[in-house]
Parts: structure tokens; C-alpha cells; sequence
């Protein structure tokens, strides 16, 4: 936390704390207070799509200067979506690049990239096979899609600490032994704790 400036920590804090105060259906972040420029989430895929069911983790870093500049995305889950490298695992989406307006926040971002798993968009394809398929093959594009999904983001393969899917009033907290619990009014009081105690250190 001591190279990152406090009036962007507590920005980015706030940001956090309004999605745990109102979470988001599908999605879950993760607070890192050790490092709020690498932050963490996991998207349940959306049902009808190629990914319904699977657990995707997605890392975003942000710029010290943000919001003025925008995060830059990246899936760590494997996936196979013309909008992911399927090298690195960047994130080409507009909201990111061209379309960023500092007044956005993480809400959106995270809104926006699950709504890439609902309607993927093949013009700015950085898996030029997925969107190849998407366009001239979409029952194939579909089962390549469900193939990875299966493979890599459903059973052992998904990060076993976190549920495969989860009731839309709930989200991922942590325990002390780093299992998931269920999002209650006390774990949510817990974790704004720890966001209130690392603000005052700013």
C-alpha cells in the first residue's frame, strides 16, 4: 500500500465498497487491500451461452493514475471468446480502450465483461479461430466454447475455494482458513471493517 496514493486507495476503496454493498448478479470481487492497482473476480458464465455454469477468473489492473486511465483486463481461466487472446489472456473490449470515460468505475467494467460472454463481438477478435466460427460456424463455435468451459472452468479445474455457481443474493467472502462464505449482513460487516481500518492508515 505505501506506493500507491492515498487519494487513489481511497477512490478505489469506495468503488469496492459500493459493489459489496450492492452486489452485482454474477459476479464477485475480491478485495486484495495489499494491492489495489491488481485486483481480483470471478464471473459465473451467464445461462445460454457456451459458458453457463463455468467459474472464470478475471484479474484487472489498474493504473496508479486511474480512473483517468482505464484498467487493463485479463482472464486467468481459459477461455475460448474472439474478445480473449488466447495467449495472455487480454481483454479487448471498448470500454477499456475507446469508450472509457473516467466516470465508469469498476461496476461497469465488470458489467461489461460479463455481458461479453452474452454477445461476443467478432470485429475486434484477438482469437481470430473463435471469431472466424462465430461468424461462419456458430454450432461449432459453440461447441468449441463449451469444450474449454468444461475443461477449464467447471470441476477440478476451476479454483476449488470458490463454488461453481451460487445463489444471486450471495457473493465470495473468505474465512480465516480461506474457504468461501456465504454473504451475510455480519460478513459483509467484516469485510467493510477491513476496508474502514486499511482507509485510516492512508
Amino acid at each position: 500500500m505505501e506506493n500507491v496514493f492515498p487519494k487513489f486507495a481511497k477512490s478505489v476503496f469506495k468503488e469496492i465498497r459500493a459493489i459489496l454493498d450492492d452486489e452485482i448478479d454474477g459476479v464477485s470481487l475480491e478485495l486484495n487491500e495489499q494491492d489495489l492497482t491488481d485486483l481480483k473476480a470471478s464471473i459465473i458464465g451467464p445461462r445460454d451461452t457456451p459458458f453457463e455454469n463455468g467459474l472464470f477468473i478475471i484479474r484487472l489492473i489498474l493504473p496508479t493514475n486511474y480512473p483517468t486511465e482505464p484498467p487493463k483486463g485479463f482472464f486467468l481461466t481459459k477461455i475460448f471468446h474472439p474478445n480473449v487472446n488466447p495467449r495472455t489472456g487480454e481483454i479487448c473490449i471498448d470500454t477499456l480502450k475507446k469508450e472509457w470515460n473516467p466516470v465508469l468505475g469498476l461496476r461497469h467494467i465488470l458489467l461489461s465483461i460479463r455481458c461479453l460472454l452474452i454477445v461476443p463481438n467478432p470485429e475486434s477478435a484477438l482469437n481470430e479461430e473463435a471469431g472466424r466460427l462465430l461468424l461462419e460456424d456458430y454450432d461449432e463455435y459453440t461447441r468449441q466454447a463449451r469444450i474449454f468451459t468444461s475443461v477449464h472452468a467447471l470441476g477440478p479445474a476451476a479454483t476449488p475455494k470458490i463454488p461453481t455457481s451460487y445463489p444471486q443474493d450471495s457473493t465470495i467472502l473468505r474465512d480465516s482458513n480461506g474457504h468461501p462464505e456465504k454473504s451475510t449482513s455480519l460478513n459483509k460487516k467484516k469485510t467493510l471493517s477491513v476496508t474502514k481500518k486499511t482507509m485510516k492508515r492512508l
